[in-house]
């Protein structure tokens, strides 16, 4: 897809993860699960650059970058981002 054929989704999706991967890059302090973080943002990026991206794995995704940066506050907002725009591809099914 191009330009105005581009799921609106998967291009917040983008903008999102890239900004939180820079902001992330730019994070001076080293904590424990920054790699993981960076790898999930990595899969997050090839996923939204790929099209519409499979659901349950751009969920786990966010779970694993929450869980891995959800403590370091000087990155809340590129996260509460990233986690709006994996909402807009819907809610979770209840089990």
């Amino acid at each position: 897809m191009t330009g105005s054929d581009e799921d609106p989704r998967v291009a917040e999706l983008r903008t999102a993860v890239s900004r939180l991967r820079r902001e992330l890059a730019a994070h001076p302090v080293e904590f424990p699960d920054r790699g993981i973080a960076e790898d999930e943002l990595a899969a997050l990026a090839a996923m939204a650059g790929g099209g519409t991206p499979e659901i349950p794995r751009l969920r786990r995704s966010l779970l694993l970058v929450a869980g891995s940066i959800g403590s370091v506050s000087a990155l809340a907002t590129g996260l509460a981002a990233v986690r709006s725009a994996v909402e807009l591809f819907g809610e979770p099914p209840r089990r």
